[in-house]
């Protein structure tokens, strides 16, 4: 007997008796966070090597935005023409397809001749990391709604260690042997995580929908337009991870000049300042499963707004860049971790598609940080990065108190 069957919609309506009564084993959900991590590492990588890259290829402290931003852009692209593919094939084929093109994008970002080789395999390295928001909703998919929100978080967990642990590699490696083996090494670590994924996941991941790719693409914008849910929490997204890419991208410039004039090493550290930002992950999951999720948000916008008045003064003290990087990374986490869970339950069916439509949000306002910080630092150094990073999180802020009045779609 079949397991499912196709509903008018083109959903398909997934036989109860083998819906999960639990999460996934402990093992495969950290397999799920090291590979979601190491995938999202590869966007982050470029960070604290802006002012090399700049220098190798000639490129304007101005400029330096376009390195993120082009990633970024290929995140989003990738966002909403691959992540929605998950609700469509075999998940298990996906996953470690995407992961093998993905290894093939590194090796040549590191070989690029060029600015235009090395921006056009950024690019696509940044449209195949997207593998990783592919892997959260088949780790919501396994696992059973009462467990959802801390698998989730677990998994995310790794999503955020891999984020802010990707500045610290980058310039360790960097310094002992030049940013091309920053990509070249990550190519290595992507291709393995491939073969082990292939072994560990299950057979059982079948998809969700039965629609042409086409029709799927327009279903992606038709949930979004109907859920104010998924419309609200995107613009959360988009200035939340505005304001975190508008540190990260930039931060680079002022530490890399005098009085600091740090090392790639001691650049990349500062990513180790933010990683208590991945504690924020589990802790937001367990609370979106006892219905705090209002409450999260607010709180962790709050947070992130405060962070950038000690991070306005990274060029007199290192400590205050620390304490507002832990701020700012667990304000963002929080955030991050209980809108997805929020989303993913809005209609699960189509759990790629909704979390590919809501990460393109989240690229978006990535872009628009490391654009926006770039330009502000150019024009007017570290004190308007802190206004427009500020900006951002006020601007988070005061959305999530004028749509909370409208109950729990946001």
């Amino acid at each position: 007997m079949p397991s499912d069957c196709s509903t008018a919609d083109g959903r398909t309506a997934v036989n109860t008796a083998l819906a999960p009564s639990g999460p996934p084993s402990a093992r495969l959900i950290l397999l799920f966070a090291i590979a979601c991590g190491s995938a999202v590492a590869n966007v982050y990588f470029a960070q604290p090597l802006l002012v090399t890259l700049g220098e190798q290829f000639a490129l304007g402290p101005g400029l330096l935005g376009a390195i993120v931003a082009i990633t970024q852009l290929g995140y989003a692209a990738g966002l909403f023409l691959l992540v929605p593919l998950g609700d469509l094939v075999d998940r298990r084929r996906l996953i470690t397809l995407q992961l093998g093109l993905l290894a093939a994008a590194l090796l040549i970002a590191g070989l690029a001749p060029g600015t235009a080789a090395l921006l056009t395999a950024l690019a696509a390295v940044g449209a195949l990391a997207v593998v990783a928001q592919t892997m959260v909703a088949a780790a919501a998919h396994l696992t059973a709604p009462a467990f959802r929100g801390r698998v989730v978080g677990a998994v995310t967990s790794g999503v955020i260690t891999g984020i802010l642990l990707a500045r610290t590699v980058a310039g360790v490696v960097a310094d002992l042997a030049g940013w091309r083996a920053v990509y070249l090494l990550a190519a290595v670590v992507t291709a393995t995580l491939a073969i082990l994924l292939r072994l560990a996941l299950p057979t059982g991941l079948p998809p969700t929908a039965t629609m042409p790719y086409r029709r799927l693409l327009a279903s992606t914008v038709t949930l979004f337009a109907r859920h104010p849910l998924l419309r609200v929490r995107g613009m959360l997204a988009l200035l939340v991870f505005a304001s975190f890419s508008t540190l990260w991208s930039s931060v680079v410039q002022p530490l890399s000049s005098p009085p600091w004039s740090l090392t790639h090493t001691a650049i990349g550290a500062f990513g180790l300042a933010g990683a208590a930002g991945a504690a924020a992950a589990g802790a937001a999951g367990r609370w979106n499963d006892r219905g705090l999720a209002q409450r999260t948000t607010g709180t962790a916008l709050v947070l992130l707004t405060v962070s950038w008045l000690p991070l306005a003064f990274t060029r007199q003290s290192l400590w205050a860049l620390a304490i507002g990087a832990v701020l700012l990374d667990f304000a963002v986490q929080a955030v991050h971790v209980t809108s997805q869970s929020l989303i993913y339950a809005a209609q699960p069916d189509a759990g790629s598609r909704i979390i590919g439509g809501y990460m393109v949000f989240y690229s978006a306002g990535s872009a628009l940080g490391a654009i926006g910080s770039s330009t502000a630092y150019a024009a007017a150094g570290w004190p308007a990065v802190s206004a427009l990073g500020a900006a951002f999180s006020g601007a988070a802020l005061l959305l999530w108190a004028t749509t909370r009045r409208l109950g729990p779609v946001a």
